[in-house]
């Protein structure tokens, strides 16, 4: 399993942030933290609308996606930095531009967000580099994604694809749980989740559907600034889900055999019980079921599985209330 706790703009433009938000994580267990590379002029214009007019400071989209560019610099220190804890440093890049910014940085994958999987010229640029890619599959339609994915295999790109809602927050109804075996079915490659629910639970299901990479928005509080914070899970939050996502991947790991209960011998001995009677009988007497209850230990009388071939039967000696009851003590 391949974790990744998303940033995005959680840090708002404050680089003192980031590197706080790469400590936390750091401690969380997850493998990788992810971000967002934008380059105002390269990917957006004046005309851009928001998705969610939460900005009290940002007159328009392209100066939001401005205020929340890093130099060159300060992107090689925030990788320095996820190195040096152990985090894979990634990123998604939303133009051309963004994708030389992060050759230079040095990236190991990319991600390509939801908006981007019809870019064909950045997935161009993407091929190019020759790493592995991992695409968002939220607004495309199976038949969109089948060109995007020819268009990746023609160029022998290495990539993997991610169940997603593009709803922040994601209802239940809206998981699509079922699509993660539906992605596995129809392009065999490693298959993961993308949750934006704010809850831990769909990464948890959907570890036990098969997925192999998980992402989420992370966030210090979801009261934060920013348009992805009610869709995050918090830092405790993340870590819970490791734990639990780790777990998963050891039980599913490690198949039980139903069939063999050797190793509950001890323990059946204990819990299971044997036959018994609920009342003093005397000898002739014939068993009826109303005569019957059941004691622990098993192996002190009949299989409590056997009583109905000892109905009707007489027993041959005198027996005393809460007796268990014995093959030797049955009439044939």
């Amino acid at each position: 399993m391949f974790i990744i706790a998303e940033i995005a703009q959680a840090h708002d433009g404050s680089l003192g942030m980031t590197h706080a938000y790469i400590d936390a994580v750091a401690k969380t267990g997850c493998d990788a933290i992810k971000f967002q590379t934008h380059i105002a002029e390269a990917e957006s214009s004046i005309h851009e609308p928001f998705r969610v007019k939460f900005s009290k400071q940002d007159a328009t989209r392209m100066e939001y996606w401005k205020r929340m560019e890093f130099t060159l610099e300060q992107w090689k220190d925030i990788k320095q930095h996820c190195d040096e804890v152990g985090l894979e440093f990634m990123s998604s890049p939303f133009s051309n531009a963004a994708v030389d910014l992060l050759e230079e940085v040095g990236v190991k994958r990319y991600k390509v967000g939801s908006g981007e999987v019809n870019n064909f010229v950045l997935l161009e640029k993407i091929a190019q580099t020759g790493k592995p890619v991992v695409i968002s599959s939220g607004m495309s339609s199976y038949e969109e994604l089948d060109k995007t994915i020819a268009f990746l295999k023609s160029r022998q790109v290495d990539y993997s694809i991610l169940q997603c809602t593009t709803a922040y927050p994601t209802k239940p109804e809206q998981f699509g749980l079922n699509v993660i075996q539906e992605l596995k079915n129809r392009y065999q490659v490693p298959i993961g989740f993308s949750d934006h629910s704010s809850a831990i639970e769909a990464c948890i299901a959907a570890t036990a559907l098969g997925a192999e990479i998980l992402e989420f928005h992370v966030v210090f509080d979801k009261e934060m600034f920013g348009p992805d914070a009610k869709a995050s899970l918090t830092m405790a939050e993340t870590t819970k889900l490791v734990k639990a996502v780790k777990n998963i991947e050891k039980a599913l790991k490690n198949p039980v055999e139903k069939s063999d209960i050797s190793q509950f011998d001890t323990l059946k001995s204990i819990f299971e019980k044997s036959l018994a009677i609920n009342k003093d009988l005397k000898k002739g007497h014939m068993l009826r079921f109303s005569d019957l209850e059941t004691k622990k230990p098993k192996g002190f009388g009949i299989l409590t599985s056997e009583y109905e071939k000892i109905i009707g039967k007489k027993i041959n000696k005198d027996l005393n209330q809460w007796d268990f009851l014995k093959e030797e003590d049955i009439t044939e």
